[in-house]
């Protein structure tokens, strides 16, 4: 009886690690880089209060999309007015021994925080929510 305790115990903590394996390999089985993701930014100024999204998807080759959702509100005499929307859709090309996006269109340049897990994009820091 001690001895099949003893082999489900072995078998169990080599299923564990098994999993471990398959779990830590899971980014690279389905292709998903560090890059990929939603990353959110707020901001207040003088004139309005904004928020942003970015949906970051990695694209042929080295072209990410870029999905940018923006909420955000005119100030007047101090007071917030009704929300407004806009989108665009980027499309850039990453450098990944920079750590750099470079968007197609206007030539806007993101930079990604290693440590942060975030973007730059000028002043402005996006954080990864997922």
């Amino acid at each position: 009886m001690i001895q099949i305790l003893n082999d489900m115990k072995r078998n169990f903590i080599w299923a564990g690690i098994f999993l471990g394996f398959v779990l830590a390999g899971c980014n690279s089985l389905t292709g998903k880089s560090v890059l990929e993701g939603t990353y959110v930014s707020h901001s207040d100024g003088k004139y309005s209060v904004a928020d942003d999204t970015l949906v970051v998807e990695k694209g042929d080759g080295n072209l990410v999309l870029i999905h940018r959702r923006t909420g955000f509100r005119r100030l007047t005499d101090g007071k917030p007015g009704k929300k407004e929307y806009e989108t665009e859709e980027w499309k850039a090309v990453w450098n990944a021994a920079d750590g750099t996006l470079k968007e197609l269109r206007k030539g806007r340049l993101l930079y990604l925080d290693r440590d942060s897990d975030g973007l730059i994009l000028g002043r402005r820091v996006y954080r990864k929510v997922k």
